[in-house]
Formats: C-alpha cells, sequence, structure tokens
C-alpha cells in the first residue's frame, strides 16, 4: 500500500498536466506515466522486501523438566498440585520404600558383620603374636637343654637317648613357632587385605541401599511451576520418560539472556547478519495501550544449517524427492533493552522484522530509510491483529 503510494507521481504529475491542457483522460496517454509508476513500484517492492525481511514464525522458546519417578511403585504421598510453585529441593512425591529400606537394613547388617570381623581379626592378630613370643621362648630353652645334653654326652656323662628326646622337642618346637607366625601372617592379611575388600564391597552394597531409598522420594532440581501433574497417592509411578509424573516449567537463568528464534526464507541469507537491528511483535504483548507492542532487538547469531537438509542414519537410502519442504534459516534475536524480558511470555509467538542498516554510501541511507515503510506497516499489522482479534498469524517469512 505505502509503496504504491510513494511510487504513484509519475501518475499524479501526467495528471495535472493532461487536465492543465484540457485533454481526457484516457489509458493511451496515460501508459508512460502509468508504466513508470509500475516500475518504480516494483523496484521499491524489491528493495524492501529484499533488505528489510520479515518472519511471521517468531517464538520465544522454554525448556520444561519431565519428571519421572526412579523406583517403581505406589505413590504414597503428593505434597504437591497443578500450578503450584517449587524450590530446588522441595519435595515432589514419595514412593512406597519398604523393599528399599530392607534392603538397606540388611546391607547395615552385613556392614555390621564386617565391622565385628574387622575387631575379631584385630584379636586374633594379638594372640597369634603372643603364641610367637612364646614358642620363641620355649624354642630357645629347648635348645639350650639341647646344647646342655650334648656337652653331658661328650663327656661320657649323659645319655643318646636324653639328647633324642630334646631334639625332638626342639622340632615340635620349631614347628610350634612357624605354626604361630603363619598365624600372624593370616591375621595381617585378614586386616591388611581380606577385611578391607570385604569392608569396600560392603560400603558400596550400603551406599546403593541408601541410594536406592533416596530414589523413591523424588524432588525439585529447579525453582518453577508444577503442570500436567497426571498422578495421585495410590497411583503407580512410572519410569519412563515418555510417560512424566508431571512437567515443571523451571525459572529462566539469572543473567542468561532471553532469545527469540524466528525462520527466515533461505532467500534472506544474503541480508541477514550479526548484529542486524529488529523488531520484535508478539501476541502475548498486543494491548489496547499498544505499550511495548514493538520492542526494539538485534540479531545475536544465525544457525549454521538449515534443519530439513539434516540426515540420520537409517536403514534405508535417502531420496531428495522426499525432502521438497525447503526449510528456513534459524535466526536468533535478543532484545536491545533487558527491562523488556521480564514482559515477555515464553512460548509466544511472535512477528519479526529486520531492518538493514550497514551498507554504505548515499544509496545504503536511502535503503535503510526504506525500512520506515516496514515499521509502519509492522504497527499497522499490530493494530490490525488487535481489532481482528486473531493475533498476528501470517504466511510465513518474506
Amino acid at each position: 500500500m505505502f509503496e504504491l503510494l510513494l511510487t504513484s507521481f509519475p501518475v499524479i504529475i501526467r495528471y495535472f498536466q493532461l487536465k492543465r491542457r484540457g485533454e481526457a483522460l484516457t489509458v493511451w496517454n496515460m501508459r508512460t506515466a502509468v508504466l513508470i509508476w509500475a516500475v518504480l513500484a516494483f523496484l521499491l517492492f524489491l528493495v524492501i522486501f529484499y533488505f528489510h525481511p520479515k518472519s511471521y514464525s517468531g517464538i520465544v522458546p522454554f525448556r520444561t523438566i519431565s519428571v519421572v519417578a526412579q523406583a517403581s511403585g505406589p505413590v504414597t504421598d503428593l505434597p504437591v498440585r497443578n500450578g503450584q510453585r517449587v524450590e530446588p529441593g522441595d519435595l515432589l512425591f514419595r514412593v512406597d520404600s519398604r523393599s528399599q529400606k530392607a534392603a538397606l537394613a540388611q546391607a547395615e547388617a552385613e556392614f555390621a558383620k564386617i565391622s565385628a570381623a574387622e575387631t575379631k581379626a584385630g584379636e586374633t592378630l594379638k594372640v597369634a603374636q603372643f603364641s610367637v613370643v612364646e614358642a620363641t621362648a620355649s624354642l630357645e630353652k629347648l635348645r639350650v637343654d639341647l646344647e646342655n645334653a650334648q656337652t653331658l654326652v661328650s663327656r661320657n656323662v649323659g645319655t643318646r637317648d636324653a639328647v633324642r628326646e630334646l631334639e625332638a622337642s626342639v622340632a615340635m618346637a620349631q614347628a610350634a613357632l612357624e605354626s604361630a607366625e603363619a598365624q600372624v601372617g593370616l591375621a595381617q592379611t585378614d586386616i591388611s587385605e581380606s577385611l578391607p575388600a570385604q569392608r569396600r564391597a560392603a560400603e558400596a552394597v550400603l551406599e546403593s541401599a541408601k541410594v536406592a531409598v533416596d530414589q523413591t522420594e523424588v524432588r525439585s532440581f529447579s525453582g518453577g511451576v508444577v503442570t500436567q501433574l497426571a498422578m495421585s497417592v495410590g497411583s503407580p509411578a512410572s519410569t519412563l520418560i515418555l510417560s512424566p509424573a508431571m512437567v515443571i516449567i523451571p525459572d529462566r537463568p539469572e543473567g542468561w539472556p532471553v532469545r527469540t528464534i524466528a525462520g527466515f526464507s533461505q532467500v534472506a541469507r544474503g541480508t541477514i547478519y550479526d548484529g542486524m537491528p529488529a523488531e520484535i511483535a508478539c501476541d502475548s504483548n498486543v494491548s489496547l495501550s499498544f505499550r511495548n507492542a514493538v520492542l526494539p532487538a538485534r540479531v545475536v547469531a544465525v544457525q549454521p544449517a538449515i534443519s530439513t537438509g539434516q540426515i540420520v542414519p537409517g536403514g534405508r537410502l535417502l531420496d531428495p524427492a522426499d525432502m521438497l519442504r525447503r526449510g528456513s534459516i534459524l535466526v536468533y534475536l535478543e532484545l536491545e533493552y533487558p527491562e523488556h524480558e521480564k514482559i515477555m511470555l515464553d512460548g509466544s509467538g511472535c512477528l519479526i522484522q529486520t531492518y538493514t542498516s550497514n551498507l554504505p554510501g548515499f544509496w545504503g541511507h536511502v535503503i535503510a530509510a526504506t525500512g520506515v515503510i516496514k515499521a509502519v506497516g509492522l504497527r499497522i499489522k499490530v493494530w490490525g491483529s488487535l481489532v481482528s482479534g486473531v493475533g498476528l498469524a501470517g504466511g510465513g517469512g518474506h
């Protein structure tokens, strides 16, 4: 509309020329003016729509947290409701934990047995060490007695039978000493290797049992609002991610800017650039006062690939004819003023209008100035959506 009005001056000039001459207004004598008007309108349309692309597919994306149970069983406690706000660490629901607690009690008993075995091994080591001392002393005494008996025999005072008896006693004392030393080594092995290994295994089982008990309580890892609550006390808890118990809409991360994404026609790839000024008009911001309905923004990134060209490995060969729909260029935008972020509603549909302003020279300024036409058109579109009540729906990127 504005483009036709701005380029209609050849027709207007020709009209007044004919009127001053007193000539009748016909198609023949207006043909040149109408042709010039059509050419100028076409060029203006081309410049405006190419250098100031628009997208109707803008959206304020956000993530959700699907909450599922980590353990199966009936729900015994459900302290939250739909629409309730939760903070990190708040209990969402609790599952029947009797079997997990029984396993925990058994693991604790096994751990206690290991602790008792360690105490017993320490006492056994002390007894074995005392036995070594006793066997060593007995062996030394018998060796002295044997030497004395051998001396008496050499002097023809003692008897050979006494010597043989003492030799046998020394051998038995030596065996007793070796047995006591083996008991010491066995006790030391139990204390340094066997029991620590059993302790680690028992600790792992105990920790696993504690984790199993903890998993019967599902708590929130993020602050947000509970929605789509699909359980009640007594209902079985689902552990399938495709069948969540509830969904949490998390709070926006502190200090993380709100980004809007939009799909533009692939033709706009040569025009859109990082830092490009833009305006965002979202359905949820349209109001009767028209305040904060159109928000200034800038392009911060352009996705380096078009999603429809993605190839996922599969069992059959891909046919390009199956991918006739041309994808769009995904563009990320951030608001120029951070204070506007609080009025952006997550998931809102938006109309995005960009403006080329980086071209040099006189004609660059002229092209940038034509963006005023698109800015006025955007505001009329917002006004029209308010009057009609159909929102900012459109037919794709231009």
